[in-house]
């Protein structure tokens, strides 16, 4: 999800631009006329897209006058605050009547033994691993017999401020590549209510733990035992040790955790100067360099030149019952490796479990997973994240849409194994729709409709994805060289989300109309009061709310000029109202949003302050990734 979690070494770049520099992109293909399919601000304005798209924006594509006034009634209470400016500020800024508490950071112990945070070394490897992980993101919020537990993705180490009282702000020796790992992972933390409504870490409960790069996990579903599984290290492929790059989140009916694993490709190298890595390491971004962890020193399972397969067990989504820390996560292979960056899990009319997820990389794709088994209330929940089709998204620039299954027959690949660890090609075989790299899905509680956050994408109409696959300006991403986002909506024909068609609409462009007069203004929901770039996370609330969390450019200057810190907007899907709700400190993403049962606490996720601007967020000293709460000084509940 992070834009750039850290400088590559000796580069200076971010690590999307590293990337690129590493694993350059075939050469343009023939996109004519890209320019000419451009679409303009006024048709932005009149309430359609160029290209003869028939998707309105802010409205369902043929939607009718019933859908919409159930849509209004979910919101008949309006907004119930005021909505902030935009804010260079480092702070964590929230409306009026509001207030906003970090609940944990990065460092606090959260196991019994655990000590305090020590600001000037940064803890060691033995203190991290009994502590909060850093650059906090996704989360989820449990409860069970009356006893509430906060599941929190840590997706990467923030090596300039972890090391950066080390030369080059690197890890140097073992033990500081020990501590690096031990920050990556999950954090499980058992909150409790005060009487004065405040939530706060239970320090000594048996619930807490750390999950690491280093803990077992098994490995379940078509890949488990498969040839491309099978490593030096777990040479059966049944099991492996470790989830890191964790983004985004999901949750279970059944109530565990869903753990997404994002950019596991920067912790890869290798140690033997005459490797290279063949085109299925290629189209996962995997290389000779790492992205300066150096792991590979400490373990040998991240040198992909002495173990060829150690990197297939990365990718996935991960499985955790937040109230068993006696019971191994487990990796659900049939739901597809890729660069994961949530898992969006719903129930179709028949009871199949369907799960929405986004690839977070520019020209990959949108997929699906339909499950074979049915969900019962109370039943078993055995097989059901194991066995069923993967699917990747075809938009029509007519606004309809279709579901491809990918099967040994559609892709060409040998079985549903190889489907499911080389997903990417598998997608690429069946011509999805190449998307400006999507980010978080979030779906409706209570009707059948969802989004999912499109962030950007520079290469549009310029260059083809990692695989070759051509990135021509479309319906669905309608501006080349995308450097603001968009939020796409669909709803499955029939409201039936195990349907295979559906009818989207593209629910906001973002934009800044304070410097463009084009396509690039954004959308008509967009105004100089609530502008933003690069939408990431998402999550619609109870009552209907579709909270809108951004990663992008904080310059405040050129393109960006007005937009200023990233921010939390919430928006309004029956009329497209979109009102900013916080900003966040300097250099930080907002990421990761949850609420406790009676929404009268929002959890958000700021992550890595400090990054590319000076912060001292949130004590006045070491910027420290956190978990906020945010209350309403009323009691009331948030939103």
């Amino acid at each position: 999800m992070p834009r750039s979690p850290f400088s590559a070494p000796h580069h200076g770049l971010d690590f999307d631009a590293f990337d690129d520099a590493r694993s350059p992109r075939p050469a343009p293909a023939d996109f004519d006329a890209v320019v000419d399919r451009a679409i303009s601000r006024r048709a932005l304005l009149q309430g359609g897209v160029a290209l003869g798209v028939t998707a309105f924006l802010g409205a369902y594509v043929g939607q009718s006058a019933s859908a919409a006034t159930d849509n209004a009634a979910s919101f008949d209470d309006g907004f119930s605050f005021s909505p902030l400016s935009a804010s260079t500020a480092d702070a964590v800024r929230v409306p009026s009547g509001y207030r906003a508490e970090p609940l944990v950071k990065w460092g606090d112990p959260i196991l019994a033994d655990g000590s305090g945070f020590d600001p000037a070394t940064r803890g060691t490897p033995e203190t991290q691993a009994r502590a909060f992980g850093d650059n906090n993101d996704g989360m989820e919020f449990f409860s069970h017999n009356g006893r509430h537990v906060l599941a929190v993705n840590n997706e990467f180490t923030n090596l300039s401020v972890m090391f950066g009282d080390n030369d080059g702000q690197r890890p140097q020796s073992e033990q500081d590549r020990e501590k690096s790992m031990a920050a990556c992972g999950l954090s499980f933390v058992e909150v409790q209510a005060g009487t004065d409504g405040r939530w706060r870490p239970a320090p000594r409960s048996e619930l807490n733990r750390r999950v690491t790069p280093s803990t077992p996990i098994e490995i379940a579903g078509p890949a488990r035992g498969h040839r491309l599984m099978r490593t030096r290290s777990a040479p059966a492929g049944t099991s492996c040790h470790g989830t890191f790059a964790n983004c985004g989140t999901g949750r279970t009916p059944w109530g565990t955790f869903l753990t997404c694993e994002e950019n596991f490709n920067g912790y890869y190298s290798a140690s033997d100067p005459a490797w290279s890595p063949d085109n299925h390491k290629k189209r996962y971004g995997i290389r000779d360099e790492d992205w300066g962890y150096r792991w590979a020193k400490i373990d040998p399972r991240f040198d992909v030149s002495r173990d060829a397969n150690a990197s297939n067990h990365m990718g996935w989504v991960v499985e955790v019952d937040p109230f068993r820390p006696d019971q191994p996560p487990v990796k659900r292979t049939a739901l597809g490796r890729f660069k994961h960056e949530n898992a969006e899990l719903v129930i179709a009319r028949d009871g199949r479990v369907v799960v929405y997820m986004g690839d977070d990389e520019r020209g990959e794709y949108l997929y699906r997973f339909v499950s074979r088994g049915r969900w019962v209330e109370g039943g078993s929940s055995d097989g059901l994240l194991d066995e069923g089709t993967l699917y990747a998204a075809k938009f029509d620039d007519d606004g309809t849409g279709r579901w491809l299954a990918l099967t040994p027959q559609t892709t060409g690949l040998a079985d549903v194994a190889e489907i499911c660890i080389r997903t990417r090609q598998a997608a690429s075989a069946i011509q999805a729709t190449t998307m400006d790299r999507p980010e978080w899905v979030a779906a409706h509680p209570d009707r059948a409709e969802v989004f999912c956050a499109l962030t950007n994408n520079k290469n549009r109409g310029e260059k083809p994805n990692a695989g070759g696959d051509a990135q021509p300006v479309d319906g669905v991403n309608p501006r080349a060289n995308n450097r603001y986002g968009q939020i796409v909506r669909w709803r499955p024909d029939a409201d039936d989300h195990a349907s295979e068609t559906f009818r989207w609409d593209l629910f906001v462009l973002a934009g800044n109309p304070a410097i463009h007069d084009d396509a690039n203004a954004g959308s008509a929901s967009v105004t100089e009061d609530n502008m933003f770039n690069a939408p990431d996370g998402l999550a619609v609330d109870t009552r209907g709310i579709l909270w809108i969390q951004t990663d992008g450019k904080t310059t405040n200057t050129g393109r960006y000029a007005g937009m200023g810190n990233n921010q939390m907007l919430a928006a309004n899907p029956a009329t497209g109202e979109i009102k900013r709700f916080l900003t966040a400190p300097a250099g930080a993403e907002v990421t990761g949003l949850t609420w406790s049962p009676d929404r009268r606490t929002m959890f958000v996720g700021i992550q890595h302050p400090g990054e590319k601007a000076p912060s001292t967020w949130p004590d006045g000293g070491l910027p420290r990734s956190a978990v906020v709460a945010i209350t309403r000084v009323d009691g009331g509940r948030v939103g």
